[in-house]
């Protein structure tokens, strides 16, 4: 309560000044301001905007005042960082001195004068004019108390970036992360396409989707869960290779790992196969990491990982075995992994097959200790319902999954293009979802249609955007690599 009413007497001082400024017939929220340089532009260019006699004009959010008399110092800050300001009485003249040192935190204001180095070599504007540009009625955090509650960080990301100049750094790698994406791919051909994000089916993956209604056709439509199915159809239709960077909605719970609108990148190319995406997955996150960060070798999480290729590659039933001391090589029967689950403490309670089983095995015992870059290979048939099978082994696919730190960064397989073989698996997962698994895939009769037009064999790929954008920043919550994560509504 005291700091709130902290936080209402300075809203309250704030605003008196506001109305004693507009009194004055001086505006507060002022228009355009022409700026002729951005901060860290005029520190690296001092010399020659100094010999040159240049008045920079500079606009910003003041950030910090030392009052010395009839002369003061001050910062103001924009996208490019922090710039110190001299303000001098004799030179701005009394009236516009006292409305400079009125000022509060937190105000937009343009300026403009000339370069010096003070005493310590710090680059300096002396003021010779200035604009308010916008009068700020809320004080700083740091004014008051700080951001000490991490959900009024990600509530108020708006002040989070004001006052964090590492949150505003993260977000701009993170814009780095995905150009540095999309041009790779293009320079490999790939061809960029949008498909829909409201679905007649939910499918491309077994989650929850939201549900909307159209009006006008009066019908229920689905939030996009994956762009998989779509994207399928236009390797039917002929394109070779394309890719998709975009929003996945899924009504699912909120983690450090999970928020339910997420991005992803979805690529699918003709006449590849899991293998190729293997290739492809380990180029993609090279490239980036080698352009945006200069570097293979980073921090995650006070764990150090190499990114230098090639990658380690174990099935899911090797990295069992090696990780938990479980073989499964030889388990074809369920009451045999019945008693595995039992010796080893696994709840088998809902799980009907021996792939779930593994598949619970792998998650229990091994996701977590998978730091260093891996490819784990051949995912049980159960657990994916639109991959290949292998042809040696037709209980398990061609499928894998990237795990660095312990996340799941990549998804992919060689694609299923066998619409008999496609409308069975439809057929079980639809008898999960009447069995109560509102995750199970829906069936979906036009993408087996498409599919009976012929698929060339194909490769899929999906990575997790907002999970690599976490490994390249250090980041170890989703909601410090998304700008406005879901929240609660505020009480």
């Amino acid at each position: 309560m005291e700091e709130e009413q902290d936080l209402n007497d300075l809203m309250l001082e704030r605003r008196k000044k506001l109305d004693m400024l507009e009194e004055k017939g001086i505006t507060v929220y002022g228009e355009k301001y022409e700026r002729s340089h951005v901060a860290q532009e005029v520190i690296d260019n001092f010399e020659e905007l100094k010999e040159d006699e240049t008045e920079v004009r500079l606009t910003g959010r003041l950030m910090a005042v030392r009052e010395h008399g009839k002369a003061s110092f001050a910062d103001i800050e924009d996208m490019s960082g922090r710039i110190q300001l001299y303000a001098k009485e004799d030179n701005l003249g009394e009236d516009l001195y006292e409305l400079f040192m009125s000022l509060d935190i937190g105000d937009q204001i343009g300026i403009e004068g000339l370069l010096f180095k003070t005493g310590r070599g710090e680059v300096t504007v002396q003021i010779e004019n200035f604009e308010l540009l916008a009068k700020a009625l809320r004080p700083l955090p740091e004014k008051w108390h700080g951001l000490k509650d991490v959900e009024m960080r990600y509530r108020q990301r708006y002040v989070d970036l004001i006052v964090n100049s590492d949150v505003r750094n993260t977000f701009v790698l993170r814009s780095k992360i995905i150009h540095t994406m999309r041009e790779h791919l293009e320079e490999e051909d790939f061809l960029e396409v949008e498909t829909p994000l409201m679905h007649p089916i939910a499918g491309g993956a077994e989650a929850r989707p939201f549900v909307t209604h159209h009006n006008a056709l009066d019908m229920d439509l689905y939030l996009r869960i994956a762009p998989e199915l779509y994207l399928k159809r236009l390797i039917v239709g002929g394109f070779e290779k394309v890719f998709e960077i975009g929003k996945n909605l899924r009504n699912e719970g909120i983690s450090t790992k999970h928020n339910p609108e997420f991005t992803s990148m979805e690529l699918y190319q003709a006449n590849a196969d899991y293998e190729d995406m293997m290739e492809i997955t380990e180029s993609v996150i090279v490239n980036i990491a080698q352009e945006v960060l200069g570097t293979l070798e980073i921090e995650y999480d006070g764990q150090e990982i190499d990114l230098s290729p090639s990658w380690t590659r174990m099935t899911m039933r090797e990295a069992i075995n090696e990780y938990a001391g479980v073989d499964f090589s030889e388990v074809d029967d369920f009451k045999t992994a019945q008693k595995l689950a039992e010796d080893h403490g696994v709840d088998y309670e809902e799980i009907t097959s021996v792939g779930e089983l593994i598949n619970e095995f792998f998650e229990e015992f091994v996701e977590d200790e998978l730091i260093q870059p891996t490819f784990i290979t051949e995912y049980p048939i159960e657990v994916s319902p639109l991959a290949k099978r292998k042809p040696e082994d037709s209980d398990f696919t061609e499928r894998f999954e990237l795990f660095v730190a312990g996340n799941e960064l990549a998804n992919a397989f060689s694609e299923l293009n066998d619409p008999i073989d496609q409308k069975q698996r439809f057929k079980e997962q639809m008898e999960q979802r009447e069995a109560g698994d509102d995750e199970a895939h829906m069936m979906d009769y036009d993408y087996i249609r498409a599919l009976e037009y012929g698929m060339p064999p194909t490769g899929g790929l999906g990575i997790g955007i907002d999970r690599l954008v976490m490994l390249l920043t250090d980041s170890t919550s989703i909601r410090d690599v998304i700008l406005f994560p879901h929240m609660r509504p505020e009480q």
